[in-house]
């Protein structure tokens, strides 16, 4: 049954793999989701955390998202929840419009959620995820780096317990040596203990486990549990030692229970709020869809299977409403979690439902435990999260292979760094755009001739080739558009004055995959500057969209040559007048 000509399953990929499911499935989906929720405890609080938003904002991020997504996702293992990245995004935008701690920050990061749901769900019911093509590996690569070491620096605050301020690093840099006389020992003492524990086991456990006879997978899982070891073992120390009465700063009082659903409220402050923050969702939705897909079809690649992004923009569209209406932040597809959700054994999305169950019940009945969570802790879990995040080597490799992306992965990089995430990312993406244009409207265009003994044409610059006095064989290697056609106008122009000789133009299409209008203007310049000098113009090898085009309008009719099916027969059926 269709419904407006779309299938069900399409919007809802649960009405297909849930006719499919069974026990089998339900015990591999049940396993992981036990692992997930493990590892999901601490790293919820400690996003929430990063975010600057109270501890269970966190984990209510973490639970009606993972239950919406598995509506409508397409990746069977992605676990939708805060992340790094998204979480940092999120910091930099409310702290913009709202004073953290405030009631009215808790509602900013409610509606940023919001913003970012409504508009994914418009992106993905327009099909609009070819939208984040236009963040180039170079771009995100040098945003997520920095954005690392920006989420690192901002953890210094509870690693050394002193008030740091500042969005960008050198804020940071600048204020912390005013503060180091006034470190808090116990603090720095637990935040650096933990630290050096999250490093030691994240390499040193998954290879001593397997010392003892522990098998590959089992020491993986073991390996990456570290964080919920972590979380125990400060909770005891801060406990017997009563560390918050000498000064340390605690999680302290989490509320019970569930999330309540509410559309938050709206006053003149509210329609302000959403107002300042449309733009930092739409950068958060945008670098939230790009790092779900990555991860999810990196994921599904491994099984054989495929995701659908326009999917995946509905689900996380989705997710983000949840996320809004429940008190929580705007969250998306992590790496960390979907990998651990993917090497437990996960089969479906159900896995997502019963992890959301399994932090239901924690948020239910364990949060009393957490008052004495120290947040050096949290924050030393950040800081471990976010070194996978940090990659130099890029560097050297963009630089050796295009300097042109180089420039945009330096110009991400530093603006992120120096002027915050809310002016890195455009300035790279305008950046790799204008790059884009300037590439275009200079394209690759050679004379060719043909390798000897074949029906091959290549670059008479680059091969030892045959070519006819008479004849001029073209290759333009781009689209004709707008921004490139003078060129060609110029390149056929001068090489036609250098060769006298020639009584035919042949223009090879093999790259061409359309012609604008301003382009088809243009080769009717050409064709009529080419036939007052007596030479014919002929095509070759056009594509069948771009032939479709041109026989809506009046060029072919008045084409003084012909159009050849392959160039070697143009050059066969020409050589001989």
């Amino acid at each position: 049954m269709k419904f407006w000509g779309v299938q069900p399953e399409r919007w809802f990929p649960i009405l297909s793999w849930s006719r499919h499911y069974r026990s089998e499935h339900l015990a591999a989906d049940g396993l992981a989701a036990a692992i997930v929720t493990l590892m999901l405890i601490p790293q919820s609080l400690a996003y929430a955390l990063l975010a600057g938003v109270p501890p269970q904002a966190g984990l209510y991020a973490s639970m009606a998202p993972l239950v919406l997504y598995a509506l409508m996702g397409s990746s069977n293992t992605l676990a939708v929840g805060p992340a790094a990245v998204t979480s940092l995004m999120t910091a930099a935008a409310i702290g913009a419009v709202a004073t953290q701690g405030s009631a009215s920050y808790a509602q900013a990061a409610v509606w940023l959620a919001l913003l970012s749901g409504v508009m994914m769900l418009l992106m993905g019911a327009v099909r609009l995820g070819f939208v984040a093509n236009f963040l180039s590996h170079p771009v995100i690569s040098g945003f997520v780096s920095a954005s690392g070491l920006l989420i690192a620096a901002s953890q210094l605050k509870h690693v050394l317990g002193v008030p740091l301020h500042g969005s960008t690093l050198w804020e940071v840099a600048l204020e912390l040596p005013h503060h180091l006389c006034h470190v808090h020992m116990p603090t720095f003492m637990m935040g650096v203990g933990m630290l050096v524990f999250l490093l030691w086991a994240r390499r040193r456990v998954k290879p001593l486990l397997q010392h003892f006879g522990l098998s590959a997978r089992a020491a993986d899982m073991a390996a990456k549990s570290a964080p919920v070891l972590a979380l125990l073992l400060s909770m005891a120390l801060s406990w017997v030692f009563d560390l918050a009465a000498q000064g340390m700063k605690v999680v302290g009082h989490v509320p019970s229970g569930l999330p309540l659903v509410a559309w938050p409220s709206w006053d003149a402050s509210s329609s302000a709020m959403v107002r300042d923050l449309w733009l930092p969702a739409v950068l958060i939705s945008l670098v939230g869809f790009v790092e779900s897909v990555s991860v999810g079809q990196s994921l599904a690649a491994r099984r054989r299977e495929r995701i659908d992004p326009d999917a995946e923009l509905r689900a996380l569209g989705l997710s983000n409403l949840g996320a809004g209406l429940t008190g929580g932040f705007p969250v998306t597809g992590g790496f960390s979690r979907s990998v651990v959700n993917f090497d437990a054994g996960a089969r479906t999305p159900a896995a997502g439902i019963l992890t959301a169950v399994g932090l239901a019940l924690a948020a239910l009945y364990l949060t009393p435990a957490l008052y004495h969570l120290p947040q050096a802790t949290l924050a030393a879990t950040i800081m471990v999260a976010v070194l996978t995040l940090v990659d130099f080597s890029a560097f050297a490799r963009t630089w050796h292979y295009a300097r042109a992306d180089f420039a945009a992965l330096t110009l991400t990089f530093g603006l992120t760094l120096a002027m915050g995430v809310e002016v890195g990312l455009p300035a790279g993406v305008l950046l790799s755009l204008l790059t884009l244009l300037y590439r275009t409207s200079r394209p690759h265009i050679a004379t060719v001739g043909q390798v000897p003994g074949t029906e091959h044409y290549r670059n008479v610059q680059r091969h030892a080739v045959q070519t006819h006095p008479h004849l001029l064989g073209v290759r333009v290697d781009e689209s004709l558009y707008f921004a490139n056609t003078r060129v060609l106008e110029d390149y056929i122009a001068t090489q036609v004055a250098a060769n006298p000789g020639v009584r035919h133009v042949i223009l090879q299409c093999t790259a061409v995959n359309d012609i604008d209008a301003s382009a088809l203007e243009s080769l009717e310049a050409i064709h009529a500057r080419l036939a007052a000098s007596g030479v014919q113009l002929h095509l070759s090898e056009v594509k069948g969209p771009v032939m479709d085009r041109l026989n809506r309008s009046h060029f072919l009719q008045h084409l003084s040559g012909q159009v050849f099916l392959t160039h070697h027969q143009a050059v066969t059926s020409l050589s001989q007048t």
